[in-house]
């Protein structure tokens, strides 16, 4: 059975598994922020280094903790490199973390893939030098110990929703209990890292990320799937808007008919440094 090693831990979250829970643990919630729904089908995180969008992430999986019982967690994750040209499942074998080996659910993956014949392919492949979906691994791990995960890498086209309906159907069939996880950073922004620095810097530069931001938020707490990949590539505002369009569309074939914000900040703002010049937008939402 194919074996999928971490390729970022120890650079975007701790490689030892004491450090690993101590900082799950530093970045888990005191309380749940208000408005979380009473049942909760899916949700959307953010995938950057822990110092910096943990805590935000673990917002979404506190909520989940309290409000469902998952057997399986889908993970829509985004694609920085090329990695697809369609919706590629991980369909058996494990994940390592460093506090485990976190097993794919190998008969929903079946299921995804009957369910979403000609949309979504077989390719663990193209998730090995893939970090979105792995930074979210330990957190279940640690968080939902008996959990599955069924990772699908998505790229931002046309298959995204449809992958997305086929999920759901597959959950449905199957009668597992399953929250579908996608996975996004927002708007990067800033001249030396990104390349994209349209209002310059300081507070105006942050002002024009949180409106650009609120864009695409909109989109996923209104359920409108089929325009986020779009808005996602005109308005460069999310780097994962196949995952996102993916986890609304499943989330909203299993019922949800909402989203709601617990949280919106940006890498400036959880460690500001001098003005604002480089920085990325995170967003926890659950449905």
């Amino acid at each position: 059975m194919p074996v999928r090693y971490p390729v970022v831990a120890g650079q975007f979250y701790p490689a030892d598994p004491a450090g690993c829970v101590r900082m799950i643990e530093q970045c888990l919630p005191q309380s749940l922020p208000e408005g979380v729904p009473e049942r909760i089908v899916g949700g959307v995180v953010p995938h950057a280094g822990w110092v910096y969008s943990g805590p935000t992430a673990a917002k979404v999986f506190a909520a989940v903790r309290e409000r469902a019982e998952p057997e399986t967690f889908v993970i829509f994750s985004a694609m920085h490199r090329w990695g697809a040209t369609r919706p590629a499942v991980y369909a058996e074998g494990g994940w390592e973390t460093p506090l485990g080996r976190v097993e794919v659910d190998e008969d929903l993956a079946q299921a995804v893939l009957e369910e979403g014949k000609g949309v979504l392919i077989d390719a663990p492949e193209a998730h090995s030098g893939e970090h979105s979906a792995e930074v979210q691994v330990p957190f279940i791990r640690h968080l939902f110990p008996q959990a599955r995960i069924l990772p699908i890498l998505v790229p931002p086209g046309e298959q995204a929703v449809p992958a997305g309906e086929a999920v759901a159907r597959a959950v449905e069939r199957s009668g597992r209990r399953a929250v579908v996880i996608g996975t996004t950073d927002l708007t990067h922004y800033g001249a030396m890292y990104y390349g994209f620095a349209p209002a310059g810097t300081g507070e105006r530069a942050l002002e024009w990320v949180r409106a650009n931001d609120e864009r695409i938020i909109r989109l996923m707490v209104e359920m409108r799937a089929e325009e986020i990949v779009a808005e996602a590539e005109t308005r460069h505002n999310a780097c994962g808007g196949g995952a996102v369009a993916a986890t609304v569309a499943a989330a909203r074939a299993l019922g949800a008919r909402k989203g709601v914000l617990l949280e919106y900040t940006t890498s400036y703002h959880v460690m500001p440094r001098g003005p604002a010049t480089d920085f990325v937008g995170y967003a926890a939402v659950v449905f």
